[in-house]
């Protein structure tokens, strides 16, 4: 397995653009808010009620859409002109729900979604009976299920880093994304349209943690774009797969393949699920987690730099992608990734654990003209730091009509919490001045 190894980790060290930087501590908005108008809800189980996270809301008729956060929560801004226009929801495992705006929209929608009922053709189980290869032709037919023209999107961004529950650093932004065809070797790019962040380093004692990359982050889970990060022809066979329970999601059956890496091989890899359309053969979503047991060698693709006197153990590094499919063609449409770390300093008694989230979710696309090109027009690279962006929290209509993900209530406080401390520390270093 030395050849895999060898393989594996050229392969993994740019995975995802997701960095670890441990370190002591010493375009413009034209659109009038007033031509849009929000539609706020919830989502929920229809026999538990229990909340349905990362649903995707859709005005249909166009490509504008957002996610339900993990409290089943959503908002989405949509032209005045629009609220005749109908909104369609819909989640793996999930029936499909179309439902027309109300007329009263200042009133919070409540949608409930129905599980669906699975009855796969018996002719697709005969069809697929080696989990294997049924990947390997996911990931041949990319050309023909994903969308093959270069596309323009529009998607939010969020960050969180914390020590244990306390939240340190938020940063949020509105993005452009200039996506190249699955087809296409080319790397996507970012550039920022809207940003802001609050960073309170003191709630993590004498370290601070950042995260390199920004949305790249997440740009990146995508396996349809960048499967070589995960399944490279050298890599499938370090894998062992094997078909799960059947879900479904839009209507269509679909298969779930469980992968993990072989015991032999031991470059860090991934076990996960990847959930395909039983018909187009479309990886519609795939959840996946980096493997912890090689240490040093986890460490050496996350952390860039760390105090001599510092200890690091990984504790979970996971990841989600999800798609969304318009006119039989699939396009990425959200992903996420969660990585958390047990922190020990020498002399002393007890470990810290740090976790670092963000997540992107795409609210708006369109096709790229023939001469849209971004060459030196304010893209961001793949080693930017949001929280060191010289940015705030201070305007509550800062993102104006552009579609976020509606912000969880832990999220609310701590941003409230944050800035109430770095106020507090204002007003201090002001009255010392005097």
């Amino acid at each position: 397995m030395k050849t895999h190894k060898k393989l594996l980790t050229s392969q993994l060290r740019w995975l995802l653009a997701l960095c670890i930087i441990l370190a002591f501590i010493p375009s413009t908005y034209a659109q009038n808010i007033a031509n849009y108008v929000e539609v706020k809800g919830t989502i929920a189980e229809s026999d538990s009620k229990d909340d349905i996270a990362k649903a995707t809301v859709t005005l249909m008729g166009t490509n504008l859409s957002t996610v339900s956060n993990n409290e089943g929560e959503f908002a989405l801004k949509i032209p005045a002109t629009d609220t005749k226009k109908q909104l369609k929801i819909t989640a793996l495992g999930f029936n499909e729900k179309i439902i027309l705006l109300p007329e009263n929209l200042k009133k919070p929608l409540k949608i409930k979604l129905d599980y669906s009922i699975i009855s796969l053709d018996p002719a697709n189980l005969v069809a697929y009976t080696d989990a294997k290869a049924l990947v390997k032709k996911v990931l041949n037919k990319r050309k023909d299920n994903y969308l093959g023209d270069k596309t323009v999107m529009t998607a939010f961004y969020r960050e969180t880093i914390k020590k244990r529950s306390k939240n340190a650093s938020l940063a949020e932004a509105v993005v452009n994304i200039y996506k190249q065809p699955n087809a296409n070797s080319k790397k996507d790019q970012i550039r920022l349209v809207k940003s802001r962040k609050d960073t309170d380093y003191s709630k993590l004692d004498t370290i601070a943690l950042k995260l390199q990359g920004g949305p790249f982050s997440t740009l990146y889970v995508d396996v349809m774009k960048y499967p070589e990060y995960i399944f490279s022809p050298e890599t499938m066979d370090a894998y062992t797969f094997r078909f799960g329970k059947v879900s479904e999601i839009n209507g269509e059956n679909v298969f779930v393949v469980r992968f993990k890496q072989r015991g032999e091989v031991l470059t860090p890899l991934y076990e996960g699920s990847l959930y395909i359309g039983a018909s187009s053969l479309a990886l519609v979503k795939a959840t996946y987690a980096l493997k912890l047991d090689n240490t040093n060698e986890v460490n050496e693709m996350f952390v860039r730099r760390k105090p001599s006197d510092v200890k690091i153990k990984p504790r979970n590094i996971s990841y989600e992608v999800n798609y969304r499919e318009k006119n039989g063609r699939w396009v990425y449409g959200y992903s996420k990734a969660d990585l958390s770390f047990e922190v020990k300093r020498k002399r002393r008694l007890f470990k810290s654990i740090y976790t670092l989230s963000c997540e992107m979710a795409v609210t708006d696309w369109q096709l790229a003209t023939s001469n849209t090109s971004w060459e030196g027009n304010g893209e961001i690279d793949e080693y930017i730091i949001m929280a060191d962006q010289n940015l705030g929290f201070g305007d509550p209509e800062f993102w104006g009509t552009y579609n976020v993900i509606e912000p969880e209530k832990s999220i609310e406080s701590a941003i409230k919490k944050i800035q109430r401390r770095l106020e507090r520390s204002e007003d201090r270093a002001s009255l010392g001045g005097k």
